[in-house]
């Protein structure tokens, strides 16, 4: 029996090592771009997308080769993945809410319901 054929029959694999360094070295890339958000001063949506994305997608890559679920079977992928994002969509469901009640709350109420702090004597 061959090497490979071998390696097979026991159910291991071997990744080439430069996957593994192309990686690291677009991890590498992304986290310089996180880095030049801050560098150029970036604000607001903009900002926070950019750096929301980037650490998306450094998760993503670390997971998928690190991790090994590049190569895992799709049920054990959904398994790990599908639970955070349905958390996600609640979240941000959650949010849209959140913000609907607060403007619903003003355009009632008015100015009047903002929450403001108690003054210090």
């Amino acid at each position: 029996m061959t090497q490979s054929a071998a390696t097979h029959a026991e159910g291991h694999q071997q990744h080439p090592l430069g996957i593994y360094i192309g990686v690291w070295i677009l991890l590498f890339v992304l986290s310089g771009f996180s880095y030049a958000v801050d560098y150029y001063h970036l604000e607001g949506a903009l900002r926070w997308s950019l750096i929301l994305i980037f650490m998306f997608l450094k998760a993503g890559f670390i997971v998928a080769i690190f991790m090994h679920m590049a190569w895992e079977r799709l049920a054990l992928i959904f398994a790990i993945t599908l639970p955070p994002l349905c958390l996600l969509v609640f979240i941000g469901l959650m949010a849209v809410e959140g913000d609907y009640t607060y403007l619903t709350r003003l355009q009632v109420f008015g100015p009047a319901a903002e929450i403001v702090p108690p003054a210090h004597h």
